[in-house]
């Protein structure tokens, strides 16, 4: 037997996570100037990462032999969200807190549920433990929690929730989420998603954070990858009880979170304006891009995030034409969708070249 036979076979049948293409490997399969690319596939903050954070990072160069100590980010955040220190667990990025979830509660001969078109990640995650994974139909290519109530088993030990949803942008309103969390089992554990929980409207945000005290099967989790700006230096989090919070530290990496990425996220969250000129300008370029779609006449999802989801007919064709004019959207036929493409809300002038490459592509 070969040494690839000898692994895990639900390891094995994983396909593997297609993040969205570099533009240093645009550059190289196309012979285009990295100058001259513009990436609107990864859901990225155009303005980069606060200011606040830039000067952290530089002065946690000086530390940057010393192992990480995560008191202060996760002092920072649970004052922010009005929890115990002991009720936050840090990931690299938000992605490693749900990997994290799924290796305590998961297992062979254990379930988890997740809406048809949500987040790849909570396949993966669950997959990779030996759990079967049961997906639900999408309403409306978002999250139907009626259906997903009804497919929990006495096996079931995690139902998956992005809102907004990632890749198509749907936001489920907040009183549906408590509804359904007042039907589910207690004994299931019910994952919030919330890494685009900073672009939702003000009147449409609820603290979640709160519902932890009524719901203890709750877990919150959430980002700097995305609004913060912060997407390379890879630091998410996790609010829940303080029993789940204890289980997901016992199997977490005890240096998830580097010494550079808790200077920047100890920054950033108290960069107010940075974030508040960060919601405006992806309100502005939300604008933008729907006034174009709708000019072209193209179908799109809603969005409620940093992202517009529109359909074109073949999603491979016209990304590759948008791809050969040095413009990166995200094909999303991975989730079901091979009809849809995935763009992120960039500046200005990213957003006007994507328009005008895509009515050329079309």
């Amino acid at each position: 037997m070969s040494i690839p036979e000898q692994a895990l076979a639900y390891v094995r049948a994983i396909s593997p996570y297609q993040p969205g293409k570099p533009i240093t490997e645009l550059a190289r399969e196309m012979g285009i100037p990295v100058d001259s690319i513009v990436k609107l596939a990864s859901n990225e903050n155009p303005l980069g990462m606060s200011p606040k954070a830039r000067v952290a990072v530089e002065a946690a160069v000086g530390g940057i032999e010393r192992y990480p100590d995560q008191f202060e980010l996760i002092a920072k955040v649970a004052e922010r969200t009005g929890l115990a220190h002991y009720q936050v667990v840090l990931g690299n990025g938000s992605n490693d807190v749900l990997d994290l979830i799924a290796r305590v509660f998961l297992a062979p001969g254990r379930s988890a549920v997740f809406a048809q078109h949500a987040f790849a990640v909570y396949p993966l995650a669950t997959l990779s433990t030996g759990a079967e994974l049961i997906s639900t139909p999408a309403k409306n290519y978002g999250h139907d929690l009626d259906a997903m109530r009804a497919a929990i088993r006495p096996d079931t030990r995690i139902v998956w929730i992005a809102n907004p949803n990632n890749p198509t942008g749907n936001f489920l309103p907040y009183p549906e989420v408590r509804a359904f969390l007042e039907v589910v089992p207690k004994d299931v554990v019910v994952v919030l998603d919330e890494a685009y929980n900073e672009y939702l409207p003000p009147a449409e945000r609820v603290d979640t954070a709160s519902w932890i005290a009524d719901f203890p099967n709750l877990v919150v989790c959430r980002t700097f990858s995305k609004i913060y700006g912060l997407a390379g230096l890879r630091v998410g989090y996790a609010l829940a009880s303080a029993a789940i919070a204890d289980l997901m530290n016992r199997v977490r990496q005890p240096f998830n979170v580097n010494n550079l990425a808790i200077a920047a996220a100890v920054a950033a969250l108290d960069d107010d304006e940075f974030l508040h000129a960060s919601y405006e300008l992806n309100r502005r370029g939300m604008a933008q891009i729907i006034a174009g779609l709708e000019k072209l006449g193209l179908e799109y999802i809603d969005p409620h995030g940093n992202f517009v989801t529109f359909k074109v007919g073949d999603g491979t064709a016209v990304n590759q034409k948008l791809l050969k004019q040095g413009v990166i959207v995200r094909p999303i036929g991975g989730y079901g969708l091979p009809e849809w493409l995935r763009v992120t809300i960039g500046s200005a002038p990213e957003n006007a070249r994507f328009l005008e490459a895509l009515e050329k592509a079309l």
